[in-house]
């Protein structure tokens, strides 16, 4: 009787992932099934402890940086994307193996009992993809959905155990090695086949952002410069010495004028960010898909009058749309996660009025159809300046971004701004959100940050100067000054264009260096509205964000 070895079932088991892994990805596309491979690794990213989950998160981030792999967050997904893949594939290989060394320990002679003893495998496998499912508290999980992973993954075992069997009549060493090499080529290709066959397929019935409802253009709507403060001033202040105060186009028109006396500098990074270039940070292989016409805010708690919105519901209330920089809490020195956008929505102060909030609620829990949740406290509802974000750049948000409904809560890191949100529940008390639980910072307040952007050495001035710009930011705080440290000289202090775009953004910042030639150090230090310095030294992420100078090294001709 001639068996298969362990090594030959692991490498089938492989072979084969490739075909089951298009198989669900294609019942993903077509009706929103389960794709096991993506649920499975971000299963695991809620499971194992933040220590671990951060030690990934740096060496991803270390990979992306030394190879120059491009923007972080896009090259990180595509990094945590494929080593689902692979994880996934590793599995396969184990099924093959498990299933090989089954049917040679209970002698499965024939193809009809190695189907058996694969198919049974298949059903043990089936009962830990529930299980992880069931962990992420996947919508997959249905009655159909189940019965479609059964269909996968019972079918794979049976066919494993019936490719995997021992023979029962032994061939000679050359006929088995030319029968495997034969079985591992039609595998492959059929495996292939089957892949290339149902990405094709999936990616035409992939939902389009009319089917959902995302990137939509909104009625056009005025920007609000938000408050440096969290309440409006009072009647009596605002009605003081109306004729010594500029009317609105007077002061427009001195605002301009004076942003055009600093132009950026070649290379600085624009005001606004594109929706396409702003960074996407979160806890998901892939974005949750949601669909206007079937979502709803869901509320609860201590509310006097708990209900569903819908997305028209929130719309309905008065829309307010405010330049906004957003950073991630885990962006390096000079990383690019961070951006800038016109953010719109309905204040959260408005609509958990209207939702009747009582005495008792000391805080709101927001839960997100990918798992995360996050806890807003008392001073970040009543904060005019919060809101329930529906729109990005004059359009619903993209997907990526939190279709349907993100929130954005002033001076706060990323971390704390739940996207793709589905719950909203009021609470006597403040409870840890996703990350807070792993390790990083309840508060999550913004370090000053200042950023080089381009030291421009091949387009001097006219009068030999060399241009250096960039951006600095300190959360609702304001920058008051920027200054660079050419190697071991004085500081000196750079140019702002001011104002910024709001109150709650980036400021760009220029300085023509009157540069000798050789190699220097440039580095760079901001100064927040309060007067705080920002913090020299270095520190890594987590758990309270980076600190530390940024410099860029360049050679002067």
């Amino acid at each position: 009787m001639q068996r298969s070895t362990l090594g030959f079932g692991a490498l089938v088991g492989l072979v084969t992932s490739l075909a089951a892994m298009a198989l669900l990805y294609l019942g993903q596309q077509a009706a929103g099934l389960a794709f096991v491979p993506f649920d499975m690794f971000d299963w695991m990213a809620r499971v194992l402890p933040g220590d671990v989950i951060t030690l990934g998160i740096d060496l991803i981030v270390d990979i992306v940086n030394v190879f120059g792999l491009g923007a972080t967050d896009t090259a990180a997904k595509a990094i945590e994307q494929l080593m689902a893949l692979l994880l996934f594939a590793v599995v396969g290989a184990l099924f093959g193996l498990v299933i090989t060394w089954i049917t040679r320990s209970r002698a499965a002679d024939e193809a009809g009992n190695g189907s058996g003893v694969g198919a049974i495998a298949g059903l043990v496998v089936l009962l830990a993809v529930i299980v992880v499912e069931f962990g992420l508290d996947s919508a997959a999980l249905s009655l159909g959905g189940i019965l479609w992973l059964a269909i996968v993954f019972v079918g794979w075992g049976a066919i494993l155990g019936r490719l995997l069997a021992p023979a029962t009549v032994a061939p000679t060493d050359e006929e088995l090695q030319y029968d495997r090499r034969q079985m591992l080529l039609k595998l492959l290709g059929g495996s292939a086949g089957i892949a290339i066959t149902a990405w094709g397929l999936g990616r035409f019935l992939d939902v389009s952002n009319e089917d959902t409802g995302a990137e939509q253009p909104l009625a056009v709507a005025t920007v609000v410069p938000p408050s440096s403060a969290p309440t409006a001033a009072p009647e009596s202040e605002a009605a003081t010495a109306p004729d010594a105060r500029p009317t609105p186009t007077q002061q427009l028109t001195a605002e301009a004028t004076a942003r055009e006396r600093v132009a950026p500098a070649p290379g600085t990074r624009e005001e606004l960010t594109s929706n396409e270039e702003f960074y996407r940070i979160d806890i998901n292989t892939r974005s949750p898909v949601l669909k206007r016409e079937e979502w709803v805010l869901a509320t609860g708690g201590l509310l006097e009058d708990p209900r569903d919105l819908s997305l028209d519901d929130l719309m309905a209330f008065p829309p307010v749309t405010q330049s906004i920089t957003l950073s991630c809490i885990s962006n390096r020195i000079g990383g690019d996660l961070i951006g800038t956008s016109n953010w719109t929505g309905a204040r959260l102060r408005d609509v958990i009025e209207s939702l009747g909030i009582q005495a008792e609620a000391r805080a709101l829990v927001l839960t997100a159809a990918d798992g995360f949740h996050e806890t807003v406290v008392v001073e970040d509802m009543l904060d005019p300046r919060t809101l329930l974000v529906y729109g990005m750049n004059g359009e619903t948000l993209p997907v990526d971004h939190g279709f349907p409904l993100r929130i954005y809560i002033p001076d706060r890191y990323g971390m704390k701004q739940p996207k793709w949100i589905v719950g909203m529940t009021a609470v006597p008390e403040e409870d840890d959100g996703y990350w807070v639980k792993r390790g990083w910072s309840r508060e999550a307040r913004p370090q000053i940050v200042s950023v080089i952007d381009n030291v421009a050495v091949e387009q001097p001035s006219p009068e030999g100067l060399i241009p250096v710009g960039g951006i600095a930011w300190a959360g609702d705080r304001g920058i008051q000054k920027v200054e660079l440290q050419i190697d071991d000289e004085p500081w000196v202090q750079a140019s702002l264009r001011t104002p910024p775009l709001s109150p709650l953004t980036w400021v760009q910042w220029r300085y023509d260096w009157p540069a000798q030639p050789g190699r220097h150090t440039v580095r760079v230090r901001a100064t927040d509205g309060t007067g705080a310095v920002q913090i020299e030294d270095e520190s890594g992420v987590r758990p309270d964000g980076a600190t530390g100078y940024h410099q860029e090294r360049v050679s002067v001709s």
